[in-house]
């Protein structure tokens, strides 16, 4: 099984190619730069690289979201668009899932989490399994002091691993809320990884879960600031 995977749902554009049990590539940049000129070529450059035709391709697997709008349509409408013309399966993987796999064999509970501004975050809790990540609770927007809060309160007082670039800026409320109870991953392990979203999808083609490539869409969890004022403007 050979798998492509891509993700550009944040400032991160990743691209991975890999089997079942080995990654053959790998390439990423955290860089302000516009994805949509720079993932076909990154695409291309990456197949080259590892000796493979698109048409040896088994499934795309893409990030569907949360993330930044323009990032996550750049590249549901790339994975679509090359699933259907291989005629092979696509796979959508949460962004915050992928990002929470950086917390393999953590004993606790991990919080992957993106900044939604307006003291806002993007989160969903996830623990480690014996087949990978599992969902503990489903990824949402809200504001990060709410979500301390609940964890606060959690009967069960465990440490909580946050994994994200945003850390920064909502660090100092998770000490000052969960104290030594709140982890830190180090820097390196701030990212999303393209192989680790190929694992992911590697595991729900195992199940069967696919997408229904015409009917694919992003995953928002909120809509954009133009889209509410245009709603708001026609009511």
């Amino acid at each position: 099984m050979n798998i492509l995977a891509i993700d550009t749902s944040n400032l991160v554009l990743a691209v991975s190619v890999c089997t079942e049990d080995k990654v053959l590539g790998e390439c990423a940049t955290n860089l302000k730069k516009n994805h949509s000129v720079r993932l076909m070529p990154m695409i291309s450059s990456l197949l080259d690289e590892v000796g493979m035709a698109p048409d040896e391709l088994s499934a795309i697997v893409i990030a569907r979201g949360p993330g930044s709008y323009t990032g996550v349509r750049i590249g549901v409408a790339t994975a679509k668009s090359m699933a259907w013309a291989l005629n092979i399966p696509l796979v959508g993987i949460s962004s915050l899932e992928v990002l929470a796999w950086n917390g393999a064999y953590f004993p606790g509970l991990i919080v992957p989490l993106f900044d939604a501004r307006r003291s806002q975050v993007y989160t969903g809790t996830y623990r480690w399994g014996k087949d990978g990540v599992e969902s503990v609770h489903p990824d949402r927007i809200i504001l990060f002091k709410e979500a301390l809060e609940e964890w606060k309160r959690s009967d069960e007082q465990e440490s909580i691993l946050f994994l994200g670039d945003d850390l920064s800026i909502h660090r100092e409320a998770a000490i000052d809320t969960l104290g030594e109870r709140a982890v830190f991953a180090p820097v390196s392990y701030q990212l999303p990884r393209a192989a680790h979203l190929a694992a992911a999808g590697i595991k729900a083609l195992r199940s069967g879960r696919v997408e229904d490539t015409a009917d694919f869409t992003p995953t928002y969890l909120q809509l954009a600031e133009a889209e509410a004022k245009w709603l708001a403007n026609r009511k």
